[in-house]
């Protein structure tokens, strides 16, 4: 509750006639301080009085692309039993306010209001709560309430279209390595018949020496399986414009459009951030999501759905590269390594080319270096890129995975 500078100046001259006339025996002054208090505790009655308002916002949709329009529909509905008195009204819309008109509601009535989000940046865009703000009519006293919940709307990175991907590995008992685009089937192993398996997979065979019909269970080796690292650092990332870091909004792009051509495709997919969620800073897009990788169709936290919101809420965090990378040699998530860095990574290229023992493939993306990089090892594959649309052309027209 908050008393204007009208309600201060109305409560010390009602002190003030009250105190001289008692003092000296005015009953005039008394009563003009006696009115004003009047007033004053009027104007605590009428703004401490709460609406009943129920609030229900839908956003449409609630997950876009970058620039994609988005709208938010908030609805007001007058739960009490008291027609509402007209009341003022924000929706807070991310950093902006924007008003609700709340007219005088009889009891069950609702209005609607929609407007428009703001898509122009990445991240997660929080809408809610809407404040009502009750005013006596003398402007003594104001007092604000919250209602209704907090609605995110995951404004994602732009997705540049990839027609090439890479291909798999098929490796015979001879030696030769073959590449296979979508993976080869390989015999695993035996188990027994469930109602509901394909006859032509039985192993009559060995069926015939058990007495019972088995199966064969086969397993595809060669199926290629990308790992995305986004380089998250803040030293990665030097450059800011107005507090944006240019360099790892391109990156975030490139990320989602890999990601998205991998599910597309129906290829196993993992998305790994360098700075854990828990050391990102809260004012570089707040980030959500937790320091685990997710594959395409996975659901890793509540709100948090696939690595598009992820990289969504993605922000730059501190330097933990060194951890990261070893437990990527540890883990082997994959055989195609992506690493996405700025300017500032231009001195790890050599970091990420060591792991190339346990990826067969490492391709490094760079993004706003003034100075085109240069690979540090054989075999590593280095992309110099303004934008993700440049990655996207680039990435296409490199062919050697």
């Amino acid at each position: 509750m908050g008393v204007t500078a009208r309600g201060i100046g109305l409560g010390v001259a009602a002190a003030a006639l009250l105190a001289a006339g008692f003092r000296f025996a005015y009953p005039e002054l008394a009563l003009l301080g006696a009115a004003g208090a009047t007033a004053g505790g009027y104007a605590l009655a009428v703004a401490a009085w709460r609406p009943r308002l129920a609030v229900v916002r839908q956003a449409e949709p609630d997950r876009v692309g970058r620039g994609e329009p988005a709208a938010m529909t908030v609805t007001v509905q007058n739960s009490g039993r008291l027609r509402s008195a007209n009341l003022v009204a924000e929706d807070h819309c991310g950093p902006v306010a924007v008003p609700v008109p709340v007219l005088r509601l009889r009891p069950g009535q609702d209005t609607t209001a929609r407007y428009d989000v703001p898509t122009t940046r990445r991240g997660v865009v929080p809408v809610g709560p809407l404040r009502v703000t009750r005013r006596d009519p003398l402007g003594l006293v104001s007092l604000s309430r919250p209602y209704g919940e907090t609605v995110p709307v995951w404004v994602h990175p732009r997705v540049h279209p990839l027609s090439v991907m890479p291909t798999g590995a098929g490796r015979s008992l001879d030696g030769r390595v073959d590449a296979v685009p979508h993976g080869s089937i390989t015999f695993d192993s035996l188990r027994e018949y469930v109602i509901g398996d394909e006859l032509r997979r039985v192993h009559w065979r060995t069926s015939a020496r058990v007495g019972e019909l088995m199966v064969r269970e086969n397993v595809d080796t060669s199926l290629p399986r990308l790992v995305v690292l986004l380089d998250n650092r803040a030293v990665a990332h030097p450059q800011r414009s107005a507090g944006v870091a240019e360099s790892f909004e391109s990156a975030c792009e490139a990320a989602a459009s890999v990601l998205t051509a991998a599910y597309r495709a129906d290829l196993p997919v993992v998305l790994v951030l360098v700075a854990p969620a828990e050391e990102v800073s809260a004012a570089d897009a707040g980030a959500i999501g937790p320091e685990r990788e997710v594959s395409a169709a996975g659901a890793p936290d509540a709100g948090v759905v696939g690595p598009l919101d992820r990289l969504a809420a993605a922000g730059l965090g501190a330097d933990t590269l060194d951890a990261t990378l070893t437990r990527l040699r540890g883990d082997r998530l994959g055989d195609t390594l992506i690493a996405l860095t700025g300017p500032g990574g231009r001195e790890t290229l050599g970091r990420f080319g060591a792991l190339r023992g346990a990826y067969p493939s490492v391709v490094v993306g760079v993004f706003g270096a003034a100075e085109p990089a240069r690979s540090p090892t054989t075999g590593l594959v280095v992309i110099d890129a303004v934008d993700g649309a440049a990655f996207a052309a680039e990435w296409d027209r490199v062919r050697r995975w």
